[in-house]
C-alpha cells in the first residue's frame, strides 16, 4: 500500500482487487487551478456567503471501458445534488471536406482530434457558475450540428468524461478528483464493436481496421500513460459497486464541507429523490399551466409539512392492537398552530390542515417596500399562541427580512424561539444566513436551497412570484 494511502485506501483496495489504487484523499483538493489555492480555500471556508465552487470529477479510460456506466452510477447516487455530465466527445473538431473524404485515415483517438480550448472554456465557465452551450457532434457525418446545442447549467457537481481528459494538464487542473476506469482490452474491443455497429452505423470490418490502426496505438501512447494522474483506478468499471459507493461517499463528504446544513445545524433540507427533483423541474418551468403548478406545488408543500412535523416533540404512548397485543408508539404534539405569512404562505395552509386535523392557523401580513420587510400591517394569532409550537409558513425564503419580522412578532407574543419551525419550498443562501444568524434556535425546513439572490432580490434560479402563480394573479 502506498505511503500516502489512508485507511479508506486500504478498504477500497481490499474490496476491489489487487489492482485498485485507492483514494489519495490528502491530495485530491490540491490539484485544482491556482484560483483554488489553499489561501483561497481558507477564505471560502471562512466566508459562508462566498459562492460555492462546483466539485469537478474527471472520468477517463480506454474506449468502451465503461466510463459512461460509472458516470451514470455516480449521478444516480448523488441524486440530492445538481449534477451535469460533460462529454469530451462533444468537443471533437469537425472534419474538413478533405478529411471527410479520407475519414478512414483520420485518428479520432489522437489529442489533436479534440477542440481542447473550447472544452477548457466550457468547464471554466461552469466552475464560475455560468451556463454554457455544449456542441452536439454527429458521429455519422463527423461534424457538429450547426444549429443546435445542449444547454448545460451551473451545478453542484460537474462530471467531465472522455478518453483523453487527463492528457492536457490544464484540464486536469480543473478537477477535484480524477477517476480512471480500467477494463480488460478484449472486453473493451467487444463493446466497441457492438457500439459502433449498432449506434454509429459502421460495419464490423471498418471498426476492426480502425481499432488496429488507431484505437489501440492511441491507448498505448496517450490514454494508458495518463492513468498515472488518476486519484482512483476502478477495475471492472460499472461492475465494481464497492469502489463506486466509496467514491460517492467521499464526494458527499467534500460537498458537505460547504453545506449550509453543516454551518447551521438547525437547517434541514428534505432528502431529495428523482420524484422531488422532477416536481421542482415542473413548478420552475415558466410554461407550466396554472393547474399543474398548483398540483405539484401542493405535493411538494405536503412533503415539507410532513418533514416539519417530524421535528415536533412527541410523547410515548401504548395502544392495544386488534390482535390484543400492546404496541408502544408515540403521541402527537397537542399544542400546535400554523402561522402563514400572507399571502404566499396561505398556499401551505391546506397541506397543514390535511396533516393536522382541526389545527388553528394565524396570519401575519408584512408590507414589503423594496423588500426590506420593515412595516407590519396586520396580524391575527391564536390567543394562547405562547403555549404552542408554531409552524411558520412561507413558500420562498429570499432575503429573510420579512421572515425575521414575522419571527420577531411571534417572540414578542411569548413564543419561545426554539418552538418555531419555519417551513418553505425553496430558500436562498442569503435568507438562510439572515434568519439563522439572528434566530439560531429556530428550525428551517426546506425542500431545496437555490444558488443565490439577484440584484432585484429574487431567488435564482427560483420559480418567480409564487403567490401570483399559485393564486392565478400573474400576467
Amino acid at each position: 500500500m502506498p505511503e500516502d494511502a489512508t485507511a479508506i485506501d486500504y478498504v477500497m483496495e481490499k474490496a476491489s482487487g489487487p489492482h485498485f489504487s485507492g483514494l489519495r484523499l490528502d491530495g485530491i483538493l490540491s490539484s485544482p487551478s491556482p484560483s483554488s489555492s489553499p489561501a483561497a480555500a481558507s477564505n471560502l471556508a471562512a466566508d459562508p456567503n462566498a459562492p460555492k465552487q462546483p466539485f469537478v470529477i474527471g472520468v477517463s479510460g480506454g474506449t468502451a471501458s465503461g466510463k459512461t456506466t460509472v458516470c451514470d452510477m455516480i449521478i444516480q447516487q448523488l441524486h440530492d445534488h445538481r449534477v451535469v455530465l460533460v462529454n469530451q466527445d462533444s468537443f471533437y473538431r469537425g472534419l474538413t471536406p478533405e478529411e471527410s473524404e479520407r475519414v478512414h485515415e483520420y485518428n479520432f483517438d489522437h489529442p489533436d482530434a479534440f477542440d481542447t480550448e473550447q472544452l477548457l472554456d466550457c468547464v471554466q465557465k461552469l466552475k464560475n457558475g455560468q451556463s454554457v452551450q455544449v456542441p452536439i457532434y454527429d458521429f455519422k457525418i463527423h461534424r457538429r450540428s450547426s444549429d443546435s446545442f445542449r444547454q448545460v447549467n451551473a451545478s453542484d457537481v460537474i462530471i467531465l468524461e472522455g478518453i483523453l481528459v487527463f492528457h492536457d494538464q490544464r484540464v486536469r487542473n480543473l478537477m477535484n478528483i480524477k477517476i480512471f476506469v480500467d477494463t480488460d482490452a478484449d472486453v473493451r474491443l467487444a463493446r466497441r464493436i457492438r457500439r459502433d455497429t449498432v449506434e454509429r452505423g459502421r460495419d464490423i470490418n471498418s471498426v476492426l481496421e480502425m481499432y488496429a490502426k488507431f484505437v489501440k496505438p492511441a491507448f498505448d501512447d496517450f490514454i494508458h500513460p495518463s492513468k498515472k494522474y488518476a486519484d482512483v483506478i476502478i477495475p471492472r468499471g460499472g461492475d465494481n459497486h464497492v469502489a463506486i459507493d466509496l467514491i460517492v461517499q467521499h464526494i458527499r463528504t467534500k460537498l458537505g464541507q460547504h453545506d449550509l446544513c453543516k454551518i447551521y445545524p438547525n437547517v434541514y433540507v428534505i432528502q431529495s429523490t428523482f420524484q422531488i427533483r422532477g416536481m421542482h423541474t415542473l413548478i420552475r418551468d415558466r410554461e407550466i399551466s396554472k393547474h399543474d403548478f398548483v398540483f405539484y406545488s401542493d405535493r411538494l408543500i405536503r412533503l415539507v409539512v410532513e418533514h416539519g412535523l417530524g421535528h415536533l416533540p412527541f410523547t410515548e404512548k401504548q395502544v392495544v392492537t386488534p390482535t390484543a397485543s400492546v404496541y408502544t408508539g408515540v403521541d402527537f404534539c397537542k399544542k400546535l398552530c400554523g402561522v402563514s405569512i400572507v399571502r404566499s404562505g396561505e398556499s401551505m395552509e391546506n397541506a397543514l390542515r390535511a396533516c393536522c386535523k382541526g389545527i388553528k392557523i394565524g396570519k401575519i401580513l408584512i408590507h414589503r417596500d423594496g423588500d426590506n420587510g420593515k412595516q407590519l400591517i396586520y396580524e391575527k394569532l391564536p390567543m394562547d399562541i405562547s403555549e404552542r409550537h408554531v409552524l411558520l409558513l412561507d413558500p420562498v425564503l429570499a432575503t429573510g427580512n420579512s421572515a425575521n419580522q414575522a419571527i420577531e412578532l411571534l417572540i414578542q407574543k411569548g413564543v419561545p424561539e426554539a418552538h418555531i419551525i419555519f417551513l418553505n419550498l425553496i430558500s436562498a443562501p442569503e435568507g438562510i444566513h439572515c434568519v439563522s444568524k439572528r434566530f439560531p434556535s429556530l428550525k428551517i425546513v426546506t425542500s431545496e436551497i437555490d444558488v443565490a439572490l439577484n440584484e432585484e432580490f429574487r431567488v435564482i434560479p427560483g420559480l418567480g412570484e409564487f403567490g401570483d402563480r399559485y393564486f392565478g394573479t400573474d400576467d
